[in-house]
């Protein structure tokens, strides 16, 4: 199997996802942005979702579980500061990774706003570089757009979730699988 060269890979992503750009033109570009994604989508979200944000408040919350004391502390004092590390060799100073706004940039910048709903904040005496880039992003207009709509769910019971949204006109599908009681998925979580 011979797989396309690079150049039609890039073709293929600027006739498919025109304008705005979210897929770096270069291929160098284009396979760290992949890269980049991964980590955020992978390790990111296995520490900020599962272990810190689980903690914190799904399980007080949503199934009435304490939060397991010692996986927070180890997820506070070594995991995200492992990330931090790395994202402040990563991130740029200024602007955005590849120049403009990418997939890169939004998948990273995406954890650290529902980690704020943790109560989590990037330390900018200790990882500046992260700290502005994050600040930087979550100011783009889209992730500005939905702000009002998270302020508003975070105040209201899950169950009215649905009839919030609507009150506020964002586009919902007609059938839901949402029930009136929480369920567990399939994954193990710690």
């Amino acid at each position: 199997m011979t797989l396309p060269d690079s150049s039609v890979i890039c073709e293929y992503l600027e006739d498919r996802y025109p304008e705005p750009a979210v897929y770096p033109a270069r291929v160098n570009d284009l396979a760290r942005a992949g890269w980049l994604e991964e980590f955020a989508d992978s390790r990111m979200g296995e520490v900020f979702i599962w272990r810190l944000f689980n903690q914190v408040a799904i399980k007080p919350v949503i199934w009435g579980e304490p939060t397991d004391s010692a996986v927070l502390e180890n997820t506070l004092q070594k995991d995200i500061p492992q990330i931090l590390d790395y994202l402040e060799m990563q991130v740029p100073q200024e602007g955005f990774i590849f120049g403009n706004l990418s997939v890169a940039d939004i998948s990273i910048a995406c954890f650290f706003r529902n980690a704020a709903f943790a109560r989590f904040r990037v330390d900018a005496s200790v990882w500046p570089r992260t700290a502005s880039f994050v600040e930087r992003v979550l100011r783009v207009e889209s992730f500005e757009k939905l702000k009002p709509i998270e302020e508003r769910l975070r105040r209201t019971p899950p169950l009215q979730h649905h009839a919030v949204l609507k009150e506020m006109g964002v586009s919902l599908t007609y059938d839901s699988y949402g029930t009136s009681e929480p369920r567990r998925g399939m994954m193990h979580i710690d």
